[in-house]
């Protein structure tokens, strides 16, 4: 595991120094703390950070192959190595290592830029062929490990973080101003784009080949949509399946050199893995819980459940909100604005988990393989009321408009997030009205006249974005469609995100065995009926696969998800973090949003009328982001 990075000055003579390279990989070396490594020839340099994992004595970078004419450096796990390694020396290619990335670097010289398709893990790649003065970014098909790029008109730089990229020299750093819309509305920015014109990030399952002065990308996965279902399969054939599966990306996952255990939240999915990690281990599990002192919010008695079931070395943390003092920390080493809240309790468990290992093992990936969301549920529900007329749904929305919207009245703000959603004409405005922090409506009400001014066409750029993978299912039954677009979007543009910057701020390397793309084919071949039951049997086959691996408890919860207390947090201990940050001059000054609309927010949540913890949330990460990266800027 690494952070790689590297300069191609293709347009000028300028030689690539090994200072330039170093002050964009200093950058990385959290990601990296046990080596770093250069290659510079001319107008061109690969640097990398290194977390030894595998092969801990000749596995540093960067890595050639025999005669010297391709170099490569590699951020990720290959699980299948040995038996590609096997394959390229039955037909001669000589190795001087015993890592995965020297065999990338051979199957490159085999299979040309198809060489992602043989690869099953997780993985950044960078790839210069000098011969044909060809540069080669890879990126993994679920994207768990990010890649970001730009190309000027004589440079292409790249790097595992926005943030490292920005050292190299000549790069823009104008704000894109629908990377801005796009994340109050999603909460994270989806690839290509970024948060700065004229920098990218590649996208999962892409590869982009740099020659002759252009790029290209082209992708080489996605899931078998319009292939047939597993429908004539009986239940128990697809229970024993499942289990096959999934214990197979579970044992390829404990192969390491250094130490290793797993992130047990107490929900379904991490309960599955630490259960299939203790079936294939002969000594106990380490295993990492996070909580809150609102118990509302805490899942520690479930993962004490699981911990004691299996025997586990068991270790619990507990978040307060009197860690604010991370939050600049947060907003910094996500590069771009960031708004799941979730990355506050993920970096620290993945701190914690660092001090006893440095491979954790994780559930991410369960809920959108197998239909976890209740979002599923509520848009599935949502069909039954279709045909009632719409006067009839805005009057139960003014029916409702006078009760409060928090605890203990949540059912009141989700029947209202309810009617809202039903009153969609499509099926991605629908997806958005559930699950967005602000939807288009709001997000509109909420801009100053000079931001929507200079947004323009680009104007809901999120509802855009999304329309094209419903379209691409068009023909598959609805829970498909909605899981198919979750993992082309929420799933790697968000929970990968807040993996990855979690787990590699602290030099921590996560794996997910749900994310194995065998697992991930297999879930989507699955029909709608089998992981959605009804209108609340979510995950069904899942639990039905491994119910008898699972504390009763932990069987029979619904879905509480990594939730966070904002809504007490910005109302007790960070009321006036918040208000100094979002209500200061320097604030209300860039000129986004409208000064009277966010007081409303603010008093609002104030008053206990509705909780806005997830707006208030986002809009304070925007602020420190801008804070650290883009202090002066101002619209218009």
């Amino acid at each position: 595991m690494c952070g790689i990075c590297g300069i191609y000055n293709y347009g000028s003579t300028q030689p690539v120094t090994r200072e330039a390279l170093k002050a964009v990989n200093d950058l990385l070396i959290h990601r990296g703390p046990d080596a770093e490594g250069f290659y510079t020839a001319g107008g061109v340099g690969l640097a990398m950070r290194r977390l030894s994992i595998i092969d801990l004595s000749t596995g540093n970078q960067p890595i050639t192959n025999e005669d010297g004419s391709a170099w490569i450096v590699f951020n990720g796990e290959i699980y299948n190595f040995q038996e590609l390694r096997a394959g390229l020396q039955a037909k001669g290619h000589v190795f001087k290592t015993k890592s995965d990335t020297e065999t990338i670097l051979h199957l490159y010289e085999e299979k040309g830029t198809e060489f992602p398709k043989y690869l099953r893990g997780m993985f950044a790649v960078a790839i210069w062929d000098v011969n044909r003065k060809r540069l080669v970014l890879a990126r993994d098909r679920i994207g768990k490990k990010p890649l970001y790029y730009a190309v000027t008109p004589h440079c292409l730089a790249f790097a595992s973080e926005l943030r490292a990229l920005l050292a190299a020299p000549g790069l823009p750093r104008e704000i894109n101003p629908a990377a801005i819309d796009a994340y109050l509305t999603l909460q994270y920015i989806p690839s290509p784009m970024s948060v700065f014109k004229g920098i990218n990030k590649l996208e999962p399952a892409s590869v982009l080949v740099f020659e002759n002065g252009a790029a290209r990308c082209e992708k080489y996965w996605d899931l078998p949509v319009g292939e047939p279902k597993l429908s004539g399969a009986s239940v128990g054939e697809l229970k024993e399946r499942l289990c096959a599966e999934l214990s197979e990306a579970v044992k390829i996952r404990l192969v390491s050199e250094v130490p290793l255990g797993a992130f047990l939240s107490g929900g379904i999915d991490s309960s599955i893995v630490t259960a299939l990690m203790a079936r294939q281990s002969d000594a106990p599990v380490k295993t990492f819980s996070i909580g809150f002192k609102e118990e509302k919010f805490s899942e520690l008695g479930y993962a004490r459940q699981v911990a004691r079931m299996y025997g586990t070395k068991h270790t619990e943390f507990t978040v307060e909100a009197n860690m604010a003092d991370m939050l600049e920390t947060l907003a910094r080493n996500y590069g771009e604005p960031y708004a799941d809240p979730s990355a506050l309790p993920s970096y620290f468990v993945s701190r914690e988990t660092r001090r006893h290992v440095t491979v954790a093992l994780n559930g991410d990936g369960g809920d959108e393989a197998f239909g976890g969301y209740l979002r599923y549920t509520a848009m599935k529900a949502e069909r039954l009321i279709s045909g009632a007329p719409a006067w009839l749904k805005k009057a139960g929305l003014r029916s409702i408009r006078g009760f409060p919207k928090t605890a203990p009245f949540d059912f009141f703000w989700r029947l209202e997030k309810f009617l809202r959603m039903s009153l969609k004409e499509n099926i991605e405005g629908r997806y958005l009205s559930a699950m967005s922090f602000f939807n288009p409506e709001e997000a509109s009400g909420l801009y100053s006249a000079k931001f929507t001014a200079l947004l323009g066409a680009d104007r809901n750029y999120a509802q855009r974005y999304l329309s094209g993978f419903f379209a691409r299912t068009a023909g598959d039954d609805l829970l498909n469609r909605l899981v198919y677009t979750d993992m082309r979007s929420y799933l790697p543009e968000c929970l990968m995100t807040k993996m990855d910057i979690a787990s590699m701020a602290n030099s921590l390397e996560a794996r997910s065995p749900f994310l194995d793309q065998k697992v991930l084919e297999f879930g989507f071949r699955l029909p709608g009926s089998v992981k959605l039951k009804g209108l609340g049997g979510t995950k069904w086959l899942l639990k039905e696969t491994f119910r008898d691996m699972l504390p009763p408890d932990i069987y029979k919860r619904g879905k509480m998800g990594f939730g966070v207390p904002l809504g007490p947090w910005f109302r007790g201990e960070l009321k006036e973090y918040w208000a100094g940050t979002c209500l200061s001059e320097k604030a209300l000054g860039r000129g986004y949003f409208r000064k009277e609309e966010l007081l409303r927010l603010w008093d609002e949540h104030q008053g206990g009328r509705r909780d806005h913890g997830y707006k208030l949330w986002a809009l304070m990460m925007l602020e420190l982001w801008h804070r650290q990266f883009a202090d002066d800027f101002k619209v218009g």
